[in-house]
């Protein structure tokens, strides 16, 4: 019972200043003595405020989530990420992924397929190493791979490896691939290719990225995979948007 006078409360102390300052004391009081009274009656009352409030919350929530995608949409799609698809395709689709996620190695598969029977769409690839040093080695290589134009297939390669991302494994990969592994060693440690990857991290908490797989499909984000039925169903959705 404290706890239901205690929301009564805060829900009374959270309404705008005009309103409170319209009841005294004695009448908050009263407002909730009539509420108590209403959910002994019937307290389904509370369930329906409860089931408001969280469908409010969303609404803010996704209406905050788009006001990022707009605000950040030039970061999104720069030019400096990596870019399969098409690229000129009229639609992007930005992953943001980590080469150890088990998810994002789900996401592969589906990806191609979608790709393969959509040849309008772009997807920029957005290295998101969260899951430890392995993966940050990962996508260190990933972007050196890529100033040798190299970064899909050596990034097939690289999502097929174990967890367990080791130097010796890229190197292994990379010269598998027939790419420059002394170069590549190299690049790795510039220090453009960590700026590129904290600001990867960056944009990921501004739009409040919680984990990988991430996309952005035309102005929607889609947290975790999905199969190659429903991005179809989003990039249609985003070019009707578009118009």
């Amino acid at each position: 019972m404290r706890l239901l006078i205690s929301l009564v409360l805060s829900v009374l102390a959270l309404a705008p200043l005009t309103a409170r300052a319209a009841f005294n004391a004695d009448q908050r009081a009263e407002i909730v003595a009539i509420v108590r009274d209403a959910l002994k009656q019937d307290p389904s009352i509370l369930r329906d405020a409860v089931t408001a409030l969280q469908a409010d919350e969303t609404a803010r929530d996704k209406a905050s989530a788009q006001e990022a995608l707009t605000a950040m949409r030039d970061k999104l799609i720069t030019s400096a990420d990596p870019v399969g698809g098409n690229a000129k395709g009229d639609v992007t689709i930005v992953e943001f992924f980590d080469v150890r996620c088990p998810y994002c190695k789900k996401l592969e598969p589906e990806m191609a397929r979608f790709l393969a029977g959509d040849k309008g769409v772009r997807l920029v690839y957005k290295d998101l190493p969260i899951l430890g040093p392995a993966s940050t080695l990962g996508s260190k290589a990933l972007l050196a791979a890529q100033r040798q134009n190299a970064y899909e297939k050596f990034r097939d390669a690289v999502m097929k490896l174990p967890p367990d991302i080791t130097l010796d494994a890229l190197q292994a990969t990379a010269k598998k691939q027939g790419l420059d592994w002394a170069r590549m060693s190299k690049d790795m440690e510039d220090p453009a290719i960590r700026a590129q990857l904290d600001a990867n991290l960056a944009l990921a908490h501004t739009l409040n990225i919680q984990g990988t797989p991430a996309l952005v499909i035309g102005e929607e984000m889609v947290p975790g995979a999905v199969d190659a039925e429903e991005m179809k169903r989003m990039v249609a959705a985003a070019r009707k948007a578009k118009g």
